[in-house]
């Protein structure tokens, strides 16, 4: 049965060892006050002419779109917008544009679609009958990729921060004082490298609005929507400014669009609590298989592990470079146990955890470094390109203290409620109390995506940055839509088990929903049965 609200109502899979896929999260800053109208009427611009497509690669065309910078300035600053497109492989049967966001914020959807033969089995990763019968439209938002990417940390600084000065045994890796400088010299660097006004046109509302100019460009009517982790945040925005253009709309690993507009230090804690579940199962498990399967700890998982990020933390080991794997460089506490959040966080890739930390266990800290560097982007702070477009999309969405005091609080309770990753999500959010470029006109309105047809929204039971209680506050927030929950660890579920690509494949070919409230079971039970290949 579709939930319907009153109107009145407001990867991993066999190729993780090559690479490891970053697992998506979302968070940003101090922004103007929640606009709680009951109505909104999306900024206008005057619609685009055909895009002008050129070959870019195997089945792939590419296009540039410049859209407002501000959608109440139409004739002003513009903004160069990165559109890829993959032809429908069965154009006799087309259905029309599917169009997907990947998540981040800041990965590039470009990028993604590029990819997406190498990475089947994995979160997203669309099937052969969704191939056949949508053109996949892959847009990189404004500050993302190709779209003008915002940076704000030089070479040198980038370098810096790959370093060992953060301690996993203190809130934040940092003191406060120190914690409070990173953030200066980060925001001092996003408004060198790029005004102000353009940092703060990097809204969910203004990506929404690209999305309808892509969507006119291709002289679309209506327009078929995948949105993964931080995508759930666009897809619903989208829907609720454009209702009339939404043909049908899938929400994987589902954010609460209520505490990323409203509340970012209890998000950010929640995120953590997250992550330290799925950690936990990992102890769990590794527990209950005991030492013939999982050795590591010799019965006692959680002690072990806590030992090795104390010990590396006390003395990193050295990692010598690898040609095309590793520049080299050190192992210590904070980045193995980065590297453990993320590994943990998807049950595929529990048995390339339990080898690594083996293999750390013995002096060899390559696997770890090798997989903490393939962390891309990441809830809490990383020292990537596409954390710094990555926060830059929090900071003019979110909604955040600029005084000392509730971040002290919040990092109290963060470590409290997530004993290890709440060091990692304590302070994270410095950046955005010290943005520079407030965004005043934000939509932040309940996105009910009212009038809109029913969504289908699909949770995982244990994911490591969405957790499950989000998916039901999606499903009960949206206008019409209903819920499928997938069991088991991962963070994003299309692609991944046969049960939800079925039921996903459905509702975008054929606009077809799933009972509200279906489980769906992974095929495999997880296991921490370490790879031959990484543990020595």
């Amino acid at each position: 049965m579709i939930r319907s609200r009153p109107r009145t109502a407001a990867q991993y899979g066999a190729a993780v060892v090559a690479a490891l896929m970053a697992l998506t999260g979302c968070s940003s800053g101090a922004s103007g006050p929640r606009n709680t109208s009951a109505e909104v009427t999306p900024a206008s611009a005057p619609s685009p002419g055909p895009l002008a497509w050129s070959e870019c690669g195997n089945d792939l065309e590419c296009a540039t779109l410049k859209v407002p910078q501000e959608y109440d300035e139409p004739d002003g600053t513009q903004v160069r917008l990165a559109v890829m497109r993959h032809r429908a492989t069965d154009p006799d049967h087309r259905i029309g544009s599917l169009i997907f966001n990947p998540g981040g914020p800041g990965v590039p959807a470009t990028e993604t679609l590029r990819n997406l033969p190498k990475t089947a089995g994995t979160p997203g990763a669309f099937s052969s009958q969704v191939l056949a019968r949508f053109d996949i439209i892959a847009m990189d938002p404004r500050g993302v990729g190709g779209s003008q990417a915002v940076r704000c940390l030089t070479d040198e600084q980038r370098a810096g921060a790959a370093g060992t000065a953060f301690d996993p045994a203190v809130r934040g890796g940092k003191t406060p004082p120190r914690l409070l400088a990173d953030a200066t010299a980060f925001t001092d660097g996003c408004v060198a490298l790029q005004s102000k006004e353009f940092l703060a046109s990097l809204s969910t509302d203004n990506v929404a609005r690209d999305i309808d100019q892509v969507r006119s460009a291709l002289d679309e009517d209506k327009i078929t929507y995948y949105g993964l982790s931080y995508g759930t945040v666009v897809g619903p925005m989208y829907a609720t400014l454009f209702p009339h253009r939404v043909r049908q709309m899938v929400l994987d690993a589902p954010v609460d669009t209520n505490l990323w507009f409203d509340d970012s230090l209890t998000f950010l804690n929640e995120v953590a609590v997250a992550s330290e579940r799925t950690l936990d199962a990992w102890f769990e498990t590794c527990r209950t298989e005991g030492n013939a399967v999982c050795p590591f700890g010799d019965g006692d998982p959680q002690a072990a592990f806590d030992t090795l990020i104390d010990t590396l933390e006390a003395k990193p080991l050295k990692i010598a470079p690898g040609k095309g794997v590793t520049p080299g460089g050190e192992l210590d506490g904070a980045k193995a146990l980065e590297a453990a959040r993320a590994l943990a966080g998807d049950q595929n890739t529990w048995p390339l955890l339990t080898a690594s930390l083996l293999a750390a266990q013995n002096g060899n800290g390559a696997p770890l470094h090798t997989l903490w560097a393939s962390v891309t982007v990441s809830p809490f702070p990383v020292p990537t390109a596409m954390f710094e477009a990555h926060t830059a999309v929090r900071c003019a969405d979110w909604q955040t203290p600029t005084g000392i005091a509730a971040h002290e609080a919040a990092a109290t309770r963060a470590v409290a409620e997530a004993e290890r990753i709440g060091t990692r999500a304590a302070y994270s959010a410095l950046n955005c109390a010290r943005w520079p470029a407030p965004n005043n006109d934000r939509v932040t309105q309940p996105l009910t995506a009212a009038g809109a047809p029913p969504a289908l929204v699909v949770g995982g039971r244990l994911d490591p940055v969405t957790p499950h209680h989000w998916a039901r506050t999606m499903a009960q927030t949206l206008d019409s839509a209903v819920l499928l929950t997938r069991e088991g660890v991962g963070h994003g579920s299309y692609g991944t088990v046969p049960c939800v690509n079925a039921a996903v494949d459905a509702a975008l070919v054929d606009g077809t929903l799933p009972a509200d409230g279906t489980v769906c079971k992974v095929n495999k039970p997880a296991t921490t049965r370490p790879l031959a290949s990484a543990k020595d």
